[in-house]
């Protein structure tokens, strides 16, 4: 059996070992949701989040490009009133609103034979259709990660993109050889999904994040 941690607690274990976040706040209420929106800095993103909230998208959980108080206030009271009694304790998520042209999907996953395996492919709404990703096994090599990158079909944007530079190849091998790490060091770890890793100066940022893990014996998935 397994579960799935909400996504402040999935970014909270991947954090330690070097997975690139946005500095975004966890609220109870629209008022600190505010608060935490002017800490920020305008304009931001809301989601409610909670462990048992997966696909935030599909149910209209998130909430983008909030310019001001208002804006915020009136969100987090929607999101908050949008939760329903399966979705357990849920809080609201407040991050700085960043764009991107270039959005990566990485993630790691245990093969039954093999074990963990980490992976690096087009990300955002088209990863699927495209299908253009590179896997390799865990533990993974800062050499091995430079080489999954050149692997993928449109590497051509890993370099300089309407406008945009060149993504720093150290910090995108970084951020997967962070994933081996996690896999390595919390055997717990069942699959790790960051979709989408968007390039915002040229670094890799992750602003999304869901960790599944083994539930423990007599917990409920």
């Amino acid at each position: 059996m397994t579960s799935t941690l909400s996504e402040e607690a999935s970014k909270a274990l991947l954090a330690p070992f070097g997975v690139p976040f946005l500095p975004e706040r966890v609220v109870a209420d629209a008022d600190a949701a505010v608060e935490a929106a002017d800490a920020v800095g305008y304009p931001v993103v809301a989601k409610l989040s909670g462990d048992a909230i997966a696909h935030k998208t599909e149910r209209g959980l998130v909430r983008l490009n909030l310019a001001d108080a208002d804006a915020v206030r009136t969100a987090a009271t929607e999101l908050l009133a949008a939760a329903t009694p399966d979705d357990g304790d849920v809080s609201v998520l407040v991050a700085p609103m960043v764009k991107s042209n270039r959005e990566f999907i990485c993630g790691m996953s245990t093969d039954p034979q093999f074990g963990p395996t980490v992976l690096v492919g087009i990300g955002g709404i088209l990863a699927e259709a495209i299908a253009d990703v590179s896997i390799r096994l865990s533990p993974l090599t800062e050499n091995d990660a430079s080489e999954m990158l050149d692997e993928l079909a449109m590497s051509d944007l890993l370099g300089e993109f309407r406008g945009e530079p060149a993504v720093d190849r150290t910090a995108m091998t970084t951020l997967l050889v962070a994933l081996s790490k996690a896999a390595e060091a919390d055997a717990t770890i069942q699959s790790i999904d960051l979709n989408p890793v968007l390039v915002v100066d040229g670094k890799p940022v992750a602003v999304d994040a869901l960790v599944e893990v083994a539930a423990s014996e007599g917990a409920s998935a």
